[in-house]
Order: structure tokens, then C-alpha cells, then sequence
């Protein structure tokens, strides 16, 4: 009897032992439950970060891979009050395959105003005033097309007119390769490409040169190494 006694009293503790264990189990399936809803959350929060960041570093070098210039094309921009600039100029946008860009004047010049022989023609003070600049009546363009400009005018009282003062100033000229050309009775180019270089405040210019209808454009501008 003493025996069986024992015996039952063993039963007895061993069933209490599991019945105390299998709440602690079910705390640690729940726990470890937990924690893997929480690590999913992460780990889907990683790709999103790294997209996003993937196409951060794509955008970026997209830009920094664009040009400045924005083309290659080339444009040739005259001032002509007589229409003698207007032949150069076309002539050079003929052998360049250019595309051409008139400026003209809000306030037409008449034969009186390109009067040189009088003090008081509108021309004469004008060019006696560095400061002044004559609006412009033609529609503006656009460079961004254009890595190569011409830039044609004639010259009076030895120096550009004062609209091509008002044309370089109004627009940005980085990363083009500008060339000035000039038409005259006689008086070379001058000052006027370095006048209108330092007005303009950006671009590549290049040394000017005086044409006229019978001049060898062709040869110039093979010349240049364009």
C-alpha cells in the first residue's frame, strides 16, 4: 500500500508539471508570432526605401548627363538697315545650312536718321551715347537650338549700332560659339565683336571679320573649323 501510494503521488506531480508548462509554450508561439508580423513590416519597408532611392540616383544622373548648350544647330542673327547685312548674312546661312533670325528696329530708320553728315540724326546721337539702346520690333527667338551664332550688323561711326547692344544683352549666350561678322563702306570690323562680347557677359566668341556680297564666305567660313 505503501507503494501504490507513491506511486499515485508521482502521477499526481507529473500531470501538474505539464499542466503548469503548456501556457508558457503558447506565450512563446505568440511571441515568436509577433515579432514575425513585425519583421514583415520591415522587410517590406526596405524595397520602398531602396526604389525610391534607386530612383533618386537615376533622375539625378539623368540631369547631370544633359547638355548645356541644348543643340547643335547653327543660326545666323543680322541687323541690316539697307539690306546690304542681309545679303551677307544670307549668304552665310546658305553655306552654313543655318537658320536665319532678322532683327529689326521698333522704330524703322529712315534715310534722315542714317544721316552721318548731320550732328543731330537720330543715328549720330546714338552712336555718340554708349548707353543707349533702341527697342527691338521683331519677335524674340529662341538659342536653345543653336551651339553656332552669327552675329551680323553693319558698322556705323566705327562701331556696332546700339540695337545689337539691345539684342546680345537680352539673351544668354553660355555654351554657344558666337562669330560677329560686319558690313562697311570701308572701315573694318573694329571694336565692335569685342564691344558686343563684353555687352553680352557669356558665350565663346570668336574674332570678327568685314564681309561684303563679293567676299569668299565660303572660305572664311571653312576657316573657322567649326
Amino acid at each position: 500500500m505503501v507503494f501504490l501510494f507513491a506511486l499515485v503521488a508521482c502521477s499526481g506531480a507529473s500531470s501538474n508539471g505539464e499542466t503548469q508548462t503548456a501556457p508558457a509554450a503558447s506565450a512563446e508561439v505568440k511571441e515568436s508570432d509577433s515579432q514575425q508580423d513585425g519583421s514583415s513590416e520591415t522587410t517590406s519597408d526596405a524595397p520602398q526605401k531602396t526604389e525610391t532611392s534607386e530612383a533618386d540616383k537615376q533622375e539625378t544622373t539623368e540631369k547631370a548627363s544633359e547638355p548645356e548648350t541644348g543643340g547643335t544647330k547653327t543660326l545666323v542673327v543680322y541687323f541690316s538697315a539697307t539690306g546690304t547685312t542681309k545679303g551677307v548674312a544670307e549668304q552665310i546661312a546658305s553655306v552654313t545650312g543655318a537658320d536665319i533670325y532678322e532683327i529689326t528696329a521698333a522704330q524703322t530708320y529712315t534715310a534722315d536718321d542714317l544721316n552721318w553728315n548731320d550732328s543731330e540724326s537720330r543715328t549720330t546721337k546714338e552712336q555718340n551715347d554708349k548707353s543707349v539702346r533702341p527697342a527691338i520690333g521683331s519677335d524674340t527667338t529662341s538659342l536653345d537650338d543653336y551651339s553656332v551664332i552669327f552675329i551680323g550688323y553693319p558698322i556705323w561711326w566705327g562701331e556696332e549700332p546700339r540695337i545689337m547692344d539691345t539684342f546680345v544683352e537680352s539673351y544668354d549666350f553660355s555654351g554657344k560659339t558666337v562669330i560677329p561678322f560686319c558690313t562697311s563702306g570701308g572701315s573694318g570690323i573694329g571694336s565692335s565683336g569685342t564691344n558686343l562680347e563684353a555687352n553680352a557677359g557669356s558665350g565663346n566668341w570668336l574674332e570678327g571679320k568685314r564681309l561684303s556680297g563679293s567676299s569668299d564666305i565660303a572660305g572664311w567660313v571653312d576657316g573657322l573649323g567649326l
